[in-house]
């Protein structure tokens, strides 16, 4: 109910992004921002192959910071997700709330079952095309690159989705938008911000293996029949050590934590984490062996997505040390 509920909510708020703009009400800053978004709408049909619907073609404006906020919850030892499951979506290693307040209640609940939890609020989703998804006020936080990703990330789901494989489906969508970021900064030559975003996702590429490595420390730690206690002991080390080596690498590339990385780190938030990313090499190595042909990685995708999960497993090519594939530099995520 809370989410037909806040799902009606964004529905009724849509104004098409044309009025909005030809609204002398409305600020220049809106209008430039909404302006960029509807370029970047038409560029992921023509060049991304993207579909070509009514999605982000209107604008909902929401009096909160986050349209919804997802709870990822994990066993004490284990880094297994708790999954939930819905009519449409399939099951999925998070649940979502439009109050941030249901969010902590729930958070709060797992805690008592001795779970480990995180609560993150989510600026933008995707119905899977069952219904025209506005750009949201929420998303509007972001700078441009950001803004165009995340319109990307959500069309992607709208051509690949495996119902009960979180982590293949936001992995596929990371993919595209990473592509699409490359692609759209080539055609508008913007080399300075080309640096600036292939850097940023180099950086991002290092933390995520710091987390590859505390992921391999805990799972025998885990796996062990050590006593309880112990068993506590060595995981407050491994996930220290990975919270040291996180500040570290930062501190390197003079950047703050942020994110993902602003909280305690526990099973819950390492599962957060790798659900967007960790099978982002895999899809990168996808592209390549397509030479880059949009057509051919999306063709490619869906015959996984038709295979059950223990032969998509197996199909998924080798890339865990490939670094960003693109058409300028051979170069390479939030």
């Amino acid at each position: 109910m809370q989410a037909a509920s806040g799902q009606w909510e964004v529905l009724r708020k849509r104004e098409s992004i044309d009025d909005i703009i030809s609204d002398p009400e409305t600020s220049p800053e809106l209008v430039a921002r909404l302006r960029l978004l509807d370029e970047a709408r038409d560029f992921s049909v023509e060049v991304l192959g993207l579909p070509d619907n009514k999605s982000y073609r209107t604008y909902a404006e929401l009096d909160r910071d986050y349209v919804v906020w997802n709870v990822f919850a994990a066993p004490e030892f284990s880094l297994a997700p708790k999954n939930w499951c819905y009519p449409v979506a399939g099951c999925v290693s998070y649940r979502g709330y439009f109050s941030k307040d249901d969010a902590t209640k729930e958070a709060e609940g797992l805690e008592a079952e001795g779970f480990d939890v995180v609560v993150g609020g989510v600026a933008a989703y995707s119905t899977l095309g069952k219904f025209n998804d506005p750009v949201l006020s929420t998303m509007m936080r972001w700078d441009d690159i950001d803004l165009i990703a995340v319109l990307f990330h959500e069309l992607a789901h709208q051509v690949v989705y495996v119902k009960d494989d979180s982590a293949f489906n936001e992995s596929f969508a990371t993919a595209v938008e990473e592509i699409g970021v490359r692609l759209w900064l080539d055609s508008r030559g913007e080399q300075e911000t080309m640096t600036d975003y292939v850097a940023g996702r180099e950086l991002q590429q290092s933390l995520m293996t710091l987390v590859v490595k505390a992921r391999e420390a805990l799972e025998p730690v885990y796996e062990s029949d050590i006593d309880i206690a112990q068993k506590r002991l060595l995981k407050r080390e491994h996930l220290q050590t990975l919270a040291d080596d996180v500040a570290a690498e930062l501190q390197r590339n003079g950047r703050e934590a942020a994110g993902w990385l602003t909280g305690e780190i526990n099973n819950a938030r390492l599962i957060s984490t790798t659900l967007y990313e960790g099978k982002l090499p895999a899809f990168r190595a996808l592209y390549l062996r397509c030479e880059e042909n949009l057509d051919c990685f999306y063709t490619e995708a869906k015959n996984l997505a038709d295979m059950n999960v223990t032969d998509r497993e197996l199909a998924l090519p080798a890339g865990d040390l490939l670094r960003f594939g693109g058409g300028l530099d051979q170069q390479w995520l939030v």
